[in-house]
């Protein structure tokens, strides 16, 4: 693993800057939307994304606690709007 660069981990503590917090009385959509708009020009694998999506749609599934299930489902169209984006821009 390479140590990232100085221009990285200002760029990584900017993008943390604009992504509201926990404690910042907002949902864990709301954080997730803003954390895909801040990463928006920033490269990410296709795959992980993928992942991401698999993972949470088995856990919006399985959940029995209806406002994590709708935050879940809601963070699953981010991301899947995020790799429809991608595909686009390709």
């Amino acid at each position: 693993m390479t140590t990232p660069s100085s221009r990285d981990r200002a760029l990584g503590r900017g993008v943390f800057a604009l992504i509201p917090q926990a404690g910042d009385s907002v949902s864990a959509a709301d954080r997730a939307g803003a954390a895909l708009a801040a990463l928006r020009t920033v490269p990410v694998h296709v795959g992980v994304l993928q992942a991401a999506v698999i993972l949470l749609e088995e856990a919006e599934h399985t959940d029995q606690d209806a406002v994590r299930a709708a935050t879940t489902a809601s963070t699953v169209a981010l991301l899947k709007a995020a790799l429809a984006q991608a595909a686009d821009d390709h």
